[in-house]
């Protein structure tokens, strides 16, 4: 805004003492001082505000004067509470260095000439920006590369002073301020997408606002391109597929025209989103292909070519062919009929991209194929282990959804699952198939877990966990009701935390003295329960069979 307009609003009570020529400066702040020295605060275009209290005497105003257009104050107002008149030294010197000076009527409070200011600048600042933001998006959608989001995150932290990021539904940092600080650390990250997910997931139309501790952030839907902001659709679907734009301020009270800019922003990186899915076209159709060959059943010859063509497009410049390896994926909601296959396959992108490298930059290397029901990842390993997989193995079930459980599990609660399956590495198209099948063996010992986000791993299909997902559900019931329905009645009434001494008995292979000690009980104490457990079962825990039948019914209850 012009120093002119400042001076046109009566309301605020400016009386121009200095600087008539100087009129058409711009104001691009306010900050009110009675320092001496307030240099280090300016950093240039702000009307000064200043009750006098710094000066003592005459000589004090030239060298005030001098600092404020050293540091390249647009102007200085000056309040006639204190002193009355402005003194007429303060006159000279801001004739002298041409720096325009106010007089404020005592009657109107610096808060008022504050509040004043900041509304006008922020409102022509926001329209700058839009305007910068609208030059953005027609570059981007007719093709030419425009910077990526990056690039109009830090337009928001220049022209606006919003530190924003742009994250998954899982919670990966795909985008923030470059000149703005630090990244947001991952776990901040992860706290923010289970929030905006479950925010979402209540149908309630955002922006959402979360305070982590004294911070507040307002979390912006990126919907795809061509919706409108405030258009529906299936809160489970928008919870599990839409990233979002995390600003660290209150969006509680910001203007309509503030909020229209920032949607207006979260649909420029939404064509952003668009591109990179479009990216993941050749990749999917590989998978797909690759997939469809493997279910039908063709020669390893003809899947070995299409993994040849596969191999350069997922890992470019790799001099041998890679070993594979398969996860496979299925959401369900309760009580209804599963066909999402293409959501999934997105989410799964999600949870896979990048699951070794070790730089700061996502690299997809999957591809990801889908049916109706599941999602079918197809992951290129190197054929020589690197730094980050040693062993050579690849993705390991019980560390894939670490980072992203809490936020997915937000999305899903209430009525979703969701299932992972992962294959061992195989080295040739021999393996692929057993591989696949692998995978939904894996899948479904992670279906038979309790929990809204679950991953089972090939390791574990040599053990007792790849019966229980095919025992049928009326005799899984019957089978733990019997063995553990009295000692649940018994801890109920009693608080006895039997079932939490079975557990650990079993855990610590029936040693007295070990259990004892992770118990924090007296050895006959633990010898007691132990003996109600027996008498309220029929049971005898110093009997193989009866350890492992209570160890079975623990692991399907």
């Amino acid at each position: 805004m012009r120093l002119r307009a400042l001076l046109d609003t009566d309301a605020l009570g400016l009386r121009l003492l200095g600087g008539e020529d100087e009129l058409d400066r711009t104001v691009r702040g306010v900050m009110t001082t009675d320092l001496r020295d307030p240099s280090r605060y300016l950093s240039g275009g702000e009307l000064v505000l200043t009750g006098l209290a710094w000066r003592r005497d005459a000589g004090d105003s030239e060298p005030f004067v001098r600092i404020l257009v050293a540091a390249g104050v647009t102007a200085l107002a000056a309040g006639e509470a204190e002193l009355g008149d402005i003194p007429e030294d303060l006159l000279v010197a801001c004739a002298r260095h041409r720096l325009p000076l106010f007089a404020v009527n005592e009657s109107v409070a610096f808060a008022t000439i504050t509040e004043h200011v900041v509304r006008q600048v922020s409102g022509e600042r926001a329209g700058d920006l839009a305007a910068v933001v609208d030059r953005h998006r027609r570059m981007m959608t007719s093709g030419a590369a425009g910077g990526g989001p990056d690039v109009v995150l830090d337009l928001l932290g220049s022209d606006l002073d919003l530190r924003a990021w742009v994250l998954s539904p899982a919670g990966r940092l795909i985008a923030g301020p470059e000149v703005a600080g630090p990244a947001l650390p991952a776990e901040l990250c992860a706290r923010l997408a289970a929030e905006h997910l479950a925010a979402t997931r209540t149908g309630r139309r955002g922006p959402h606002r979360v305070a982590v501790g004294t911070t507040t952030y307002s979390l912006f839907p990126i919907s795809s391109t061509g919706r409108a902001p405030g258009e529906t659709r299936d809160a489970r679907g928008t919870a599990l597929s839409d990233w979002l734009l995390a600003v660290e301020a209150d969006a509680g009270d910001w203007p309509a025209e503030r909020l229209d800019l920032l949607y207006g922003v979260t649909q420029l990186i939404a064509v952003e989103r668009d591109r990179r899915d479009a990216a993941r076209t050749v990749r999917r159709r590989l998978a797909q292909e690759v997939l469809e060959l493997v279910q039908a059943g063709a020669a390893p010859a003809e899947i070995a070519a299409r993994l040849r063509v596969a191999a350069p497009v997922l890992l470019p410049g790799l001099g041998s062919a890679p070993h594979w390896q398969v996860v496979v994926a299925r959401v369900e909601w309760d009580g209804e009929a599963t066909h999402d296959g293409p959501l999934t396959q997105a989410l799964l992108e999600e949870i896979l991209v990048d699951p070794l490298a070790t730089g700061p930059e996502p690299s997809d290397r999957i591809a990801v194929a889908h049916t109706d029901e599941e999602a079918i990842a197809l992951v290129p390993l190197a054929a020589v282990p690197s730094e980050h997989d040693a062993s050579g193995s690849g993705i390991h079930a019980d560390t894939l959804l670490a980072a992203v459980r809490g936020p997915l599990t937000a999305g899903l609660d209430g009525d979703g699952r969701l299932t992972l399956g992962v294959s061992a590495a195989v080295h040739s198209a021999e393996g692929l198939r057993g591989a696949l099948e692998e995978a939904r063996h894996a899948r479904r010992v992670a279906a038979a877990r309790s929990g809204r986000v679950c991953a089972a791993g090939h390791q574990e299909l040599a053990s007792h966990v790849l019966l229980l997902p095919f025992v049928p559900d009326d005799v899984r019931r019957a089978f733990t009701a019997r063995l553990l329905d009295p000692l649940r009645d018994y801890d109920r009434r009693h608080r006895a935390e039997l079932i939490p001494t079975l557990e650990a008995f079993l855990e610590c292979d029936g040693s007295w003295t070990r259990c004892a000690a992770r118990l924090h009980l007296h050895v006959n104490t633990l010898r007691y329960r132990v003996g109600r457990i027996e008498q309220l079962t029929a049971r005898d825990l110093s009997r193989l069979e009866d350890k492992l039948d209570f160890f079975l019914a623990l692991r399907m209850s």
